[in-house]
C-alpha cells in the first residue's frame, strides 16, 4: 500500500508562487507516474500535470501550461509542482496520485493511490 501527503498549499496573492510537495511511504514509487489534480467547490476533478516514471515524460493542462512545473525526486519518494503566475481561478484543493501501469493522464480512475489534498487559495 502506498500513502502520499501533500504539503506547500497556502494562501498568496495573484501573480505570486507557490510549491506543493507530495511525499510516498509505503513502497518506493520510481515505477509509478505521477499526477497533481485539483478541485475546486462545485467543480469535477481537473487534470494538472502528470510526469511519467522515467521522469522524462510530462504533460500539462492547457490552463497551466507554462506557469506550472511538475518534477520528481526518486530519492526522496517525492513529487512537486512548482506553481508561478498564480490567478485567483487557480484556487482550488490540490491532489497527486500515483499510477502504476501507465495508462493516460486522464481520467483519474486511472490513477490507484491519492492524497488527501492541499488548500491553494489565490487572491486578486
Amino acid at each position: 500500500q502506498v500513502q502520499l501527503s501533500e504539503s506547500g498549499g497556502g494562501l498568496v496573492q495573484a501573480g505570486g508562487s507557490l510549491r506543493l510537495s507530495c511525499v510516498a511511504s509505503g513502497r518506493p514509487l520510481t515505477d509509478h507516474a505521477m499526477g497533481w489534480f485539483r478541485q475546486a467547490p462545485g467543480k469535477e476533478r481537473e487534470f494538472i500535470a502528470v510526469i511519467r516514471y522515467s521522469g522524462a515524460g510530462t504533460h500539462y493542462a492547457d490552463s497551466v501550461a507554462g506557469r506550472f512545473t511538475i518534477s520528481r525526486d526518486r530519492a526522496k519518494n517525492s513529487v512537486y509542482l512548482q506553481m508561478d503566475s498564480l490567478k485567483p481561478e487557480d484556487t482550488a484543493t490540490y491532489y497527486c496520485a500515483a499510477q502504476r501501469f501507465w495508462e493516460s493522464a486522464w481520467p483519474p480512475v486511472n490513477y490507484d493511490f491519492w492524497g488527501q489534498g492541499t488548500q491553494v487559495t489565490v487572491s486578486s
